[in-house]
C-alpha cells in the first residue's frame, strides 16, 4: 500500500497564497485610509494624497506577505508533514545508546 505523499504545490497551493496576501493588502490599505482620514471630509489633494500613500502600502504589505509565507513554506519538508509523532514535541531528542555518557567539556 502506497502512501500518498503530499508534493510542494499541494502545501503551498498558489492560489491561496495570493489571496491570503491581497487580503493583508486590503487590510494595511484599509488601515492607511482610515487613519489618514479619507473618509473624513477634506480638501481634494489631502484625499487624493491619502489615497496614493494607502496604494502605495497596498503594495509593499502584498509583496512582502505573498514573500515572507512562500520562504516560510519553503523550509516545510514534505516528508515531514505526513510522518506521526509518537512522543512529546517539545522534549529534548532521546540520546542513543551508542553515544556513551556525556562528559563535562574541558577549558
Amino acid at each position: 500500500m502506497t502512501e500518498n505523499q503530499p508534493s510542494r504545490r499541494d502545501l503551498m497551493k498558489p492560489l491561496q497564497l495570493v489571496g491570503l496576501a491581497f487580503v493583508a493588502a486590503l487590510f494595511a490599505g484599509g488601515v492607511t485610509l482610515v487613519s489618514m482620514g479619507f473618509f473624513q471630509s477634506k480638501p481634494a489633494d489631502e484625499a487624493q494624497g491619502a489615497l496614493v500613500l494607502a496604494l502605495i502600502v497596498a503594495g509593499i504589505v502584498f509583496i512582502a506577505t505573498l514573500l515572507i509565507v512562500s520562504l516560510l513554506l519553503l523550509v516545510v519538508d514534505p516528508a515531514q508533514v505526513a510522518a506521526p509523532v509518537d512522543r512529546p514535541v517539545l522534549y529534548d531528542p532521546e540520546p542513543d545508546a551508542t553515544d556513551g555518557p556525556e562528559t563535562p567539556p574541558t577549558r
